[in-house]
């Protein structure tokens, strides 16, 4: 265990954040600008987590996400950084009958796309400047405790760490959830996301492609040129899992023609292909997100399908919303674990994103339908959709996060 330029010692803290991820660290990030203190245990390490190679993800920051980037000190870094999003393109295999979402004209832009490895650097180095923040890497806990006035966490090398409120932040598999006994609803798709980063010929002038197959979302996700120049975005290709292992195993030639074909011509001739990956895809859901003394967030609390690009949004909604519940509570003297706060947060976010995931649930399997007729009826809808000002907006401002209930660092 390394403890990374803060002290970690036995001290008790707000949170205990296990998970120091993109969501956990953020978290803990927002949390400090609001005065709270926090452990963040993490298992893996930060030069593996941002060395090159690692994570050829790119992610769309929404401009409610923006806006908690601003509160917490990190645009200034990031606006640079990052490729704009004009304009949200959505085609059913690139037929007659596309909707293109364009921002308002007060607006700057729909939102903004980053390499995961950008984000986790601006992340890690805004941590190890930040004194509330003890920060635990390569730390492998052995146990977790929750009690009446406290939590607590032992880690493999025997060391305790303190706090008030412990806070599932791991992922998918959070074995923070699972040994609360917190149970989850969950499916497979049966499908895999290829990634890889392209170079092409014509510029994306800051247009994200979302075109549909059969099979699944092809996203074409406009990233910064290189140095040189060299147009580039980012690919999210979902495949079935049958083929999944054929598509990465072709060689590289081979796969830029297969992608220029589902392509349609829109960005030119692909001229380059970085290291491919892959993931599966599914859905899970937990029964409830609190629980003693405890708060699930982001990937712990729920997993959706990628076709909306609103995983990592939908869990920077969770931290807004927690932080503000705690700030609340501590106006009223109530310290962070204070079942009050957790039943709040519990009826704030557990509704919002259990909506989310089932309208990205619905996506999947209504774009998943083969055949002609099926295609007609979308293009059909999404023709009309295209014609109705009110809708398109309304849809735009689902994708900013700008709808509902907001917690206030995600506000302007």
């Amino acid at each position: 265990m390394s403890d990374t330029g803060n002290d970690g010692g036995s001290d008790i803290r707000d949170l205990l954040i296990i998970g120091g991820g993109l969501t956990g660290m953020t978290l803990a990030l927002a949390a400090a600008s609001r005065g709270f203190t926090s452990h963040v245990i993490d298992r893996a390490r930060p030069e593996d987590l941002t060395a090159e190679g690692f994570d050829g993800r790119a992610t769309a920051i929404s401009t409610a996400s923006w806006n908690l980037f601003s509160k917490i000190g990190l645009t200034d870094i990031l606006e640079p950084l990052g490729s704009p999003i004009d304009t949200i393109a959505v085609t059913d295999q690139m037929k007659p009958g596309r909707i293109d979402f364009q921002p308002e004209p007060h607006e700057n832009s729909l939102g903004r796309m980053f390499a995961n490895r950008t984000l986790r650097v601006t992340l890690f180095d805004a941590a190890r400047a930040e004194d509330r923040i003890a920060w635990h890497s390569g730390a492998e806990v052995a146990s977790r405790e929750r009690g009446d006035f406290g939590c607590s966490v032992t880690l493999t090398d025997g060391q305790e760490l303190k706090g008030h409120l412990m806070v599932g932040a791991e992922g998918r598999g959070s074995p923070t959830r699972e040994d609360a006994g917190i149970s989850v609803a969950k499916w497979q798709y049966d499908h895999r996301a290829i990634i890889a980063g392209l170079t092409h010929e014509k510029s994306h002038e800051n247009v994200a492609w979302e075109i549909f197959y059969s099979d699944g979302p092809f996203a074409l996700l406009p990233l910064l040129d290189d140095e040189y120049g060299n147009h580039r975005s980012a690919l999210v290709w979902t495949v079935d899992e049958r083929d999944a292992a054929g598509m990465l195993a072709l060689g590289d030639r081979a796969f830029l023609a297969e992608a220029e074909e589902q392509m349609g011509g829109v960005l030119g001739a692909l001229t380059h292909v970085g290291a491919r990956s892959s993931y599966p895809l599914g859905f899970h859901h937990t029964a409830r997100i609190t629980g003693h003394r405890l708060a699930l967030i982001g990937d712990s609390a729920h997993g959706i399908h990628p076709i909306a690009g609103q995983g990592l949004n939908l869990g920077l909604r969770d931290v807004g919303a927690l932080v503000e519940v705690l700030e609340d509570g501590r106006l009223l003297g109530l310290e962070p674990g204070d079942a009050q706060l957790l039943e709040r947060y519990e009826k704030w976010r557990g509704l919002d994103a259990f909506t989310v995931a089932l309208a990205t649930d619905g996506l999947t399997r209504m774009f998943g339908v083969p055949g002609k007729a099926a295609s007609a009826i979308r293009r059909f809808g999404m023709a009309g959709i295209q014609r109705a000002p009110a809708l398109k907006s309304w849809f735009m401002d689902e994708a900013r996060g700008v709808t509902g209930e907001r917690p206030s660092l995600l506000k302007a």
